[in-house]
């Protein structure tokens, strides 16, 4: 295709995308489920999992797709266009990033935090040590440590903005359970983000490299909230005018995102990282407020949905073609909900909250959401991990999401528990993602 058809075939495309997530949308609201179910679902119907089974030549007459890129297809637009995407809802996620949310009920945050992770990280990595000493699913140049760590990280990650907008919808904004559930989701995806790093610093087998990217990536946080953060703070009058946010004032931080986006794919480490860090170093308050109310709409309602069917067009579930492949991918569910949800249950009870919402932060911490495909994702590109694999745990992340809000009204219903002293995060929520 040359430049031309390219980007015709992409505004089709954008069409299509955009109107049958919303379809799936309204269907799923009748089951009670968010819009970013829906788009998750969509992403995966429009690959060759549903539309490319039943109809091969259509899908791929609108998402063509070359995966020895010899010529250029949908990826070589969809790609870069979702990473953008991702780019700026990380940065908006950064914007919300609320660190008194940690300090608050501090003790059953780090309870709750350290039983979701070494739960589903033992059981993700005996999953993955099985998988490797058995099959031929792991890639070749994947290392038995390395499949173990990515696979504990990928199987202890938690939906954190998807537990922000949950927590807003329910009322608990400033309850113990919404405070201990944001506060043991932030450290863990903290965490599940620093075990990545480590993954794919190692990946080549060069532990100079490996040094070299954690040691950018560590630098990156000191400059950004050491340097950066001030600086911008000492400019708020240059960049404000009349308690708003100039144009000016957007462009910079839209550029200052977009250099530390690149800055952390340059050393090795994700963009989306970077991208969350500088979205933390943003003063708080007309900065923030304005950047989020700018940025956010657009980036969930056009741009988000273009990640997901990324994320579909590499989905093949067909490839879960024998039932001891299916068996597998049951293990990784059922090793997700009870390393996950079980483990923060009980975490709960042990630092004496009430059983009822001990069982809340247990289903809200079991959701993965976007974060779970963000982490897949890069797996799936640098080749930690096979298709089979990929697709397993996009069925295990679906699910996981699937799950939480029936299961939340199931178990805890509609009464709101005693609040805290924590008051509810100002300025517009973060999408249900």
């Amino acid at each position: 295709m040359n430049n031309l058809s390219l980007a015709i075939q992409f505004l089709l495309q954008l069409a299509v995308i955009l109107i049958f997530c919303r379809i799936v949308g309204a269907i799923a609201a009748r089951f009670g489920q968010p819009q970013v179910v829906a788009e998750m679902i969509a992403g995966v119907m429009l690959g060759p999992s549903l539309f490319g089974l039943f109809f091969p030549d259509l899908q791929h007459a609108l998402f063509p797709w070359d995966p020895t890129q010899k010529t250029r297809d949908t990826q070589s637009y969809l790609f870069p266009a979702s990473q953008l995407g991702l780019a700026l809802y990380m940065f908006v996620v950064g914007l919300e990033f609320r660190v008194d949310i940690v300090r608050q009920n501090l003790r059953s945050s780090i309870a709750v935090s350290v039983a979701g992770m070494a739960a589903p990280f033992v059981l993700g990595a005996v999953l993955a040590w099985g998988i490797y000493q058995w099959t031929d699913l792991f890639p070749e140049r994947t290392s038995l440590m390395n499949a173990m760590i990515f696979m504990g990280a990928s199987m202890c990650i938690t939906a954190f903005p998807m537990l922000a907008r949950i927590i807003h919808f329910k009322g608990l904004a400033g309850t113990t359970m919404g405070t201990v559930a944001l506060g043991a989701g932030a450290i863990d995806d903290a965490t599940a983000w620093c075990l990545l790093a480590v993954v794919l610093a190692s990946f080549d087998n060069n532990w100079s490299h490996a040094i070299t990217n954690i040691a950018g990536g560590a630098g990156y946080v000191a400059v950004a909230l050491l340097v950066i953060r001030p600086l911008l703070g000492y400019c708020q009058r240059w960049i404000t005018k009349d308690e708003e946010l100039t144009e000016s004032g957007l462009v910079l931080c839209l550029a200052l995102m977009a250099a530390g986006a690149w800055f952390t794919d340059l050393v090795g480490m994700h963009a989306v990282f970077g991208a969350f860090v500088m979205g933390a170093a943003m003063p708080r308050g007309i900065v923030c407020r304005d950047l989020i109310a700018r940025i956010q709409p657009l980036t969930v309602a056009l741009l988000l949905p273009l990640f997901f069917t990324y994320s579909g067009l590499n989905t093949k579930i067909g490839l879960l073609n024998t039932g001891f492949l299916w068996l597998i991918c049951g293990a990784v569910l059922i090793a997700a909900v009870l390393g996950k949800g079980v483990a923060c249950w009980f975490a709960a009870r042990a630092t004496g909250l009430p059983n009822r919402e001990a069982l809340g932060i247990g289903t809200l911490m079991n959701a993965r959401g976007l974060m779970e495909l963000i982490i897949i994702n890069i797996g799936l590109q640098r080749g930690v991990i096979s298709p089979e694999i990929f697709a397993t745990l996009v069925i295990m992340a679906v699910v996981t999401t699937l799950m939480a809000s029936p299961i939340f009204e199931r178990l805890v219903g509609s009464r709101k528990p005693p609040r805290s002293s924590v008051p509810p995060a100002a300025g517009p929520q973060p999408a249900l993602l």
